[in-house]
């Protein structure tokens, strides 16, 4: 049996995905618009795109089997479930509380992944998990130290976002053993805006919000550039690289954010954003450099 290759691609479209991602947040507070239409907004467009480029008989195929259906379903709820919860947690405590809380999720997903999906745990990941978690602290220390919103039903809220991460996260790459991952990308913009949308319309209409110009770029932006490609490419990456490794290099995405701060706004980072980010940089370069490849996982690389 021959050695299993590292796939240098799937770590590329994966580390740029979350470095695009990092972007978001400057979007976001650049706009009044609700959080939950927001996101409706971003997932009917880019979903609406990469149907136009990519919607063709082999993608129906799959949408009619049962089974990768229901995965599909279970992934979109898993994943609207975490968006709302984490927005939930922002509003019911303190931003550094519930960012920490999110990122918890690649601990869940390097304990259970390897035992849900059939692998052999990499050694690894394990010290890369624990040198991202601590750079996520040391980053978010001012503001953990300085939490004054420090609500029961925002930690709860901020603790399942870690937990409703990792169902995602094993789901969807559960799926790509069969299913492209055009299919999946896209199903998972259409369950999300038919999830959030009922929230979004009571938003909108509770805060008599009404869009402005400026407003529609951010959309167009946050849909084009910060959706519809990164999405594909980040399940593309799932597919060709330990899910494990992935979740590892998600912390890349809130390190990249104080670089689109600094360009965009002018803000510069703080010396503990630096010292923090250093230390995720460490993690992914150690599950890129030495983490184990995929392995013998019995996959089926769809055509």
């Amino acid at each position: 049996m021959t050695a299993a290759r590292r796939d240098t691609l799937g770590y590329v479209l994966a580390t740029v995905s979350f470095l695009i991602w990092g972007s978001i947040g400057v979007l976001v507070r650049s706009t009044d618009m609700p959080a939950s239409a927001l996101i409706v907004a971003r997932m009917s467009i880019a979903a609406a795109v990469v149907a136009l480029l990519f919607a063709r008989a082999p993608m129906l195929a799959e949408l009619r089997d049962r089974r990768v259906l229901r995965l599909l379903v279970v992934m979109g709820a898993f994943s609207a479930a975490t968006l709302l919860l984490f927005f939930l947690a922002l509003r019911l405590t303190d931003v550094a509380i519930a960012m920490f809380l999110l990122f918890t999720g690649p601990v869940y997903v390097a304990l259970l992944a390897p035992r849900l999906l059939g692998q052999r745990p990499d050694p690894v990941v394990y010290p890369a998990v624990g040198l991202a978690l601590a750079g996520m602290a040391v980053m978010l220390l001012p503001g953990l130290l300085g939490a004054h919103r420090l609500s029961t039903a925002g930690v709860l809220c901020g603790l399942a976002t870690g937990v409703t991460y990792t169902g995602y996260a094993i789901t969807t790459k559960t799926l790509t053993r069969t299913t492209r991952s055009v299919t999946i990308a896209l199903s998972e913009m259409v369950l999300d805006t038919v999830i959030l949308l009922p929230l979004a319309v009571w938003q909108v209409h509770a805060t008599g919000y009404r869009p402005g110009l400026e407003d529609l770029w951010i959309v167009l932006v946050l849909a084009l550039v910060c959706t519809a490609a990164p999405y594909v490419m980040f399940v593309e990456s799932i597919r060709r690289i330990r899910v494990e490794h992935a979740s590892v290099l998600g912390y890349l995405e809130p390190v990249s954010a104080p670089l689109y701060a600094l360009l965009l706004l002018g803000e510069t980072a703080a010396a503990a954003t630096v010292a923090g980010g250093a230390l995720i940089v460490a993690a992914g370069v150690l599950v890129v450099v030495f983490g184990a490849p995929q392995g013998e996982l019995g996959d089926v690389v769809p055509t």
